[in-house]
């Protein structure tokens, strides 16, 4: 096993620490302090910058929805040959699990009760007031909120699965700023990452206790307080603990199919015990309102009459959805290697949507039709009171009020578990740089972190003080997510470009081959070598043959240099001033040998069947070729074809 020092970022993973430590012992130290001050940044952010939300969020949604029906497409999140990691069934459970659980369990009865009774605009407690209700909370919860995870999950998935860079949020930047992410400003970034995640996560995880404080208040009479939720949040912060330690499919993909079955089993039981038929025209309609009038609603500031409401829904969620889109997009994109982008955008932005329409229907409509055809209003009073008895009040209005609120109140824990240990192991990629075979120490850490969190800002500003704290520490990350987009779309394009660009360039012919003895090209295909034979591979055949390019260049009148990463990596680059330079690197890269060749790997995967390929890497990512055993001659060749391509690709450039 490598040494400790090599599975994690120091900066980003002490930088983030750091940080998050200094704001949880200023929130317990200091509560009315912190509290006054996270309320003071979030009318800030309201005030002033509220209007780059707004557009920002539309401009992820316009974005992604162009990648998926343009030709870009049609662009696998892998190589080519690669196919889906997980079934539908799978997929689906998974990113549905880690990207809303807890909220829609929060806010599927509460969010349409108060609309109807306190809309934005117009008089409450009518039928009028009710259908607008549930067009806002559609709007809330649907295409949007995917529409921010997907831009996220699409640059993970696309730069590392099909560029062989590492699974963290700076690889996006890329083609912006290129061999620097690996630097300050790569750290910068994953460490707004990582932070935003801890929020977003502490956020979830803070509404999920205050609702399992209220359930078990409801079923047992045990008090709501903030010693309770406390005591709960690092009870319910150990199993997500356990979960995160066995790991992606040990764990977590077990526990998200039982959130599925939970939900579904809940859901059917308020369909068929509510008004039936209502709930599947209300559906309809709502569906219906919802899309009629989406462009409107989507950029609606209320600048002609202004309101704290946007403040405190539309905002709020905003911030929520950035603040939780690199955990959800790193996660979406960790279970997402192999698809298509359209079929991933279609996939995250419909399937999961479609489910989350039908539970603020069914919940959301039945609670509405108590209030305003039954004549409920204690119903509505409770809800206005304290929202997290929202979901216990509704079921008292259904038979087997109890038996829903048990169950109702254990899948409120299972979401729970789901998101801290889904969040934990976000942040451990993170700040491992990308690995994903870290330390146990190491996960335990970080979802202890999420628990601490989450206790420090509830005591400190109950839900005021997590919502503020949301939406403050989304802000940056929503700058970083503009340049992932555009550093994505330059990407596509350029491949799209390229591909289009090699298949009309005509190199050179070689005079010679230099054939490899078909005893060799054997040794090679049944051949899996360790990392250090590739190393020593690349730091003395490759690197001399790159220099031998260099001078040759140099004498020709260009500039050329050959540099070194920390990974061993090699890589030339030739400077063309204004325009695009060409780059050939090759990088030791991690590789599983197919299961036939070693059979007795189950429970030593990870030192049996890994070993390293001397992959060639130009400007726009991994070529996923093997040049491992190439003599000078052979990899000479190959570095004067590429540069030919390149250079008929800058003449297209030139021409276009």
């Amino acid at each position: 096993m490598p040494p400790i020092k090599a599975r994690i970022n120091p900066p980003v993973f002490f930088g983030s620490a750091t940080l998050a430590l200094l704001i949880v012992i200023f929130a317990v130290l200091s509560p009315d302090t912190a509290d006054r001050w996270f309320g003071q940044l979030q009318d800030w952010v309201v005030n002033e910058v509220g209007w780059f939300y707004i557009l920002a969020v539309a401009l992820f949604l316009i974005f992604v929805l162009y990648l998926a029906f343009s030709e870009l497409g049609q662009i696998k999140l892998g190589p080519e040959h690669s196919e889906p990691d997980y079934s539908y069934t799978s997929w689906f459970a998974m990113l549905f699990s880690a990207g809303m659980g807890i909220g829609l369990m929060f806010f599927g009865v509460a969010e349409p009760v108060m609309h109807t009774m306190s809309p934005p605009v117009g008089e409450g407690g009518t039928i009028t007031a009710a259908r607008e209700a549930m067009r806002i909370t559609y709007f809330h919860w649907g295409i949007h909120a995917w529409a921010i995870y997907a831009v996220v999950a699409l640059s993970l998935a696309y730069f590392s699965f099909r560029q062989g860079l590492p699974l963290t949020i700076r690889s996006a930047l890329y083609p912006i700023i290129g061999e620097r992410i690996h630097g300050p400003i790569g750290h910068a970034v994953d460490t707004f990452a990582v932070l935003g995640t801890l929020f977003g996560v502490a956020t979830s995880l803070g509404f999920g206790v205050i609702q399992v404080n209220s359930g078990l208040n409801y079923l047992f009479e045990i008090p709501v307080s903030a010693t309770v939720q406390v005591v709960l949040i690092f009870s319910i912060t150990a199993l997500a603990t356990i979960s995160v330690v066995m790991g992606l499919d040990g764990g977590i993909r077990r526990v998200s199919e039982l959130n599925m079955v939970l939900a579904a089993a809940l859901l059917l039981f308020v369909l068929l015990e509510g008004p039936s038929i209502f709930l599947v025209q209300a559906y309809l309609q709502n569906l219906g309102a919802y899309l009629s009038q989406l462009v409107e609603t989507t950029f609606n500031l209320y600048a002609y009459r202004p309101s704290d409401w946007i403040g405190g829904w539309t905002l709020f969620y905003w911030g929520w959805w950035i603040a939780w889109s690199p955990f959800v997009g790193m996660f979406i994109a960790r279970v997402s290697r192999g698809r298509t982008i359209r079929e991933f955008v279609i996939g995250v932005l419909l399937v999961p949507t479609g489910f989350t329409f039908l539970w603020m229907t069914v919940f959301g409509n039945t609670a509405q039709y108590e209030i305003l055809i039954n004549g409920a209003t204690e119903l509505a009073d409770a809800v206005a009171a304290d929202t997290s008895v929202a979901l216990f009040k509704f079921f008292e209005y259904l038979p087997l009020s109890a038996v829903a609120s048990g169950l109702a109140t254990l899948l409120v824990i299972t979401f729970f578990v789901t998101s801290s240990d889904s969040g934990s192991l976000v942040v451990d990629m993170l700040t491992a740089g990308g690995e994903d075979e870290s330390p146990v120490w190491q996960r335990i850490f970080w979802a202890a972190s999420e628990g601490c969190i989450a206790a420090a800002l509830l005591v400190a500003g109950g839900l005021q003080g997590l919502q503020a704290a949301t939406i403050a520490s989304a802000l940056p990350f929503t700058i970083v997510m503009v340049l992932m987009c555009w550093g994505l779309l330059r990407a596509l394009r350029m491949e799209v470009m390229k591909r289009h660009t090699l298949r009309e360039a005509t190199t050179t012919p070689l005079v010679s081959q230099h054939p490899i003895p078909w005893q060799q090209r054997l040794r090679r295909v049944i051949h899996h070598p360790k990392k250090q034979e590739v190393l020593a591979f690349i730091d003395t055949e490759v690197r001399d043959t790159l220099e031998e390019f260099a001078t040759a260049i140099h004498l020709e009148g260009l500039e050329a240099q050959v540099s070194e990463g920390e990974d061993g990596r090699v890589r030339l680059e030739v400077k063309h001033d204004s325009e695009r330079d060409f780059h050939y690197g090759v990088r030791p890269v991690a590789r599983w040998a197919p299961a036939f060749i070693m059979r007795d790997t189950r429970h030593e995967r990870g030192d049996k069947l890994e070993y390293y390929r001397a992959e060639v890497f130009l400007s726009e990512g991994s070529q996923a070729y093997d040049i491992m055993e190439w003599n000078k001659n052979q990899i000479l060749a190959d570095v004067i074809t590429q540069y030919e391509k390149h250079m008929h690709f800058l003449g297209q450039l030139r021409a276009g």
